[in-house]
Parts: C-alpha cells; sequence; structure tokens
C-alpha cells in the first residue's frame, strides 16, 4: 500500500476538529490534559514504534504512550496509523473519518484507565467507544 497523507481523497484532517474531539472527550469522560500530542504516521512508522517499544514486529492502528501518573490529568502521546484506519475503515464499512473518531477515543480511553486485555474488559470498552462516537456530531475533515 502506498503511504497515506493525513488526507481521505485529498481532504486533511482538520487540527482544529481534533482538538475539539479531545476537548468533548474531557468533559464527558472527566479529564484534564498536562500535555497530549496526537501523531497521524504510516505503517511503516507505526512498526517501527511498535517493534521499538513493545518488541511487536507488526502493524497496528494505534500505539498510546502514557507518560502520567494520574488517570485525570493526561501526559501522554498517540500515534495513530492512517494506513490501519484506511484499512480497518473498509473492513468494518465504517467512512475513515468515523474510524479515525474511533481510534482517538480508543487511545483516550486507554489513557483514562480503561483496558481491552480480557474479553470482559474489551466488551465495557467497545461499548463506551460507541457511546461515545455515536453522541459526536461534528466532522474532522
Amino acid at each position: 500500500m502506498k503511504n497515506l497523507s493525513i488526507s481521505d481523497k485529498n481532504r486533511p484532517l482538520n487540527k482544529k476538529k481534533i482538538h475539539q474531539l479531545v476537548y468533548y472527550l474531557s468533559e464527558e469522560i472527566g479529564f484534564s490534559i498536562q500535555a497530549l500530542q496526537i501523531n497521524f504516521i504510516n505503517n511503516n512508522e507505526i512498526r517501527e514504534l511498535n517493534k521499538k517499544h513493545l518488541s511487536h514486529d507488526y502493524n497496528t492502528d494505534i500505539l498510546t504512550f502514557d507518560y502520567s501518573n494520574d488517570k485525570e490529568l493526561i501526559d501522554a502521546e498517540i500515534y495513530i496509523s492512517l494506513d490501519e484506519a484506511l484499512l480497518n475503515s473498509k473492513k468494518f464499512e465504517v467512512t475513515f473519518e468515523k474510524e479515525i473518531k474511533r481510534l482517538v477515543i480508543h487511545g483516550i480511553l486507554h489513557l483514562t484507565g480503561y483496558d481491552d486485555k480480557s474479553p470482559d474488559e474489551k466488551k465495557i470498552m467497545k461499548r463506551l467507544e460507541n457511546r461515545l462516537l455515536s453522541k459526536i456530531n461534528f466532522t474532522l475533515l
């Protein structure tokens, strides 16, 4: 697959809208931000990060690095693979934009204490992702 830019058919992601999404999530979930960097990268870059930091030699859609000591005050980095987001959007038959929103929500949920390692945790997290996603009525593109 060719590397993607931060776009869906040449429409760039709107940085202000990403900030709006994070602010909305902070109000809904109840957290503050000390520092948060969200990086949109390609599969080559996310695979290298996954290999370097987690010893996983494969692509993933999102990596979250939490530097916080407090789940209510976020200090973190989120890396989202645009290549994987596009593949996921096709696989799950959703728009690219909806998949990007879901991934941002997913990363924030991890940073606020949710996990998806066990089937029960995964079910709880997925339910919350879907609830939050259904309430967002603005576009990112």
